[in-house]
């Protein structure tokens, strides 16, 4: 009886821009009558999905129950970042009754699960389940697979070549980690993508997993909240490529920020990102742009080339108009110089 005592958490992983932050900001705010709280790990030490969730929040979720971990992987710092961090929400008065945790889009799961086994948290809190979303056209389109015909070429010059790639082991670990499978803009895939993404998925899976479409982060709470996995205790079912490692390298992937002034034309700066993704690709791109003339501020959230950009509030009368944006791409083709040559056309002449 002591573990339906235990503060459930959820753990929201998938791959850069599948679409957590949207999922968890509908959850804030249609939480099913429970009282949430949120902790959300960043990749780059710029708080954009913070910031986003924080203006969603509501009275069973205010904005002090929204907790941010940037520019560090909260597996990697447990006992610095994670615990008490745990320990905070813990201590709020009323007392959450469901924890969210945000992942960042390149975390491995399971030596987070890992983390849960920790002394001083073992006993209070236990991972109701873990929530990955995969992006159905990202998928369907192979995005996530080792380039067959590349590695084929390379083995006839060394058979000990690997075949998996950074991208697809990230995938593949967050894919085995999961209780269920949430597949996200289905619109965009096609029923054809649809059903291509659903079979590369229970290909991947070491175990038959629940897919569920989803688009725009709505889903009814009962679907992925309350699924009582207990999923610390369950780690032999949830296979990795670094099992039997004491620890993870984040060193594949690199962010850089890039600090713009203000732009003449947003359509101008989603055009040079969609050429950031297409010439050295970009895997995603997030953050803030000042529009002249525009008293709202600029969001912008690209995913490869996919850019979407919306004007998400005012600016503070204090706040300086400043733009940044958090460029994220595998380790070799992080270019700042390049990054920022891509970029000037769309900025206006300071």
């Amino acid at each position: 009886m002591a573990d339906l005592a235990k503060l459930p958490v959820t753990v929201v992983t998938g791959f850069l821009g599948s679409g957590k932050t949207t999922l968890i900001s509908h959850l804030i705010q249609n939480p099913g009558g429970k009282r949430l709280a949120v902790v959300v790990n960043e990749f780059g030490d710029v708080g954009v999905d913070g910031e986003i969730l924080k203006g969603c929040a509501i009275p069973d979720c205010p904005a002090e129950n929204i907790m941010e971990l940037a520019n560090g992987c909260i597996c990697c710092t447990v006992a610095d970042d994670f615990i008490p961090t745990i320990e905070a929400l813990m201590a709020l008065d009323p007392r959450p009754e469901h924890i969210l945790i945000e992942t960042s889009g390149l975390a491995l799961p399971k030596p987070l699960l890992k983390a849960f086994d920790w002394p001083d948290i073992r006993s209070k809190i236990t991972v109701d389940g873990v929530i990955a979303l995969a992006d159905a056209e990202a998928v369907a389109a192979g995005r996530f697979a080792p380039d067959v015909a590349k590695v084929d070429a390379q083995r006839l010059a060394d058979d000990s070549i690997d075949h998996e790639t950074p991208l697809s082991e990230v995938f593949e670990d967050q894919i085995s980690c999961a209780d269920i499978i949430l597949l996200t803009k289905p619109d965009l895939a096609g029923p054809e993508g649809v059903a291509k993404a659903k079979a590369i998925i229970a290909a991947e899976a070491p175990r038959v997993l629940p897919v569920v479409e989803v688009a725009e982060g709505a889903i009814d709470p009962r679907i992925i909240l309350g699924l009582e996995a207990a999923a610390e205790d369950d780690m032999d079912a949830r296979p990795s490529h670094h099992d039997g490692h004491d620890d993870h390298e984040h060193d594949d992937f690199e962010s850089v920020v890039i600090d713009i002034p203000e732009v003449s034309d947003p359509l101008e700066l989603v055009a040079q990102i969609e050429e950031l993704a297409n010439a050295q690709n970009i895997l995603r791109v997030k953050g803030y742009a000042s529009v002249a003339g525009k008293p709202m501020r600029l969001l912008v959230q690209a995913v490869g080339a996919r850019v979407r950009h919306q004007y998400d509030r005012p600016w503070g009368a204090d706040e300086p108009r400043a733009g940044r944006l958090v460029v994220i791409a595998e380790h070799d083709d992080v270019s700042p110089d390049a990054i920022r040559a891509v970029l000037a056309p769309a900025v206006a002449a300071e």
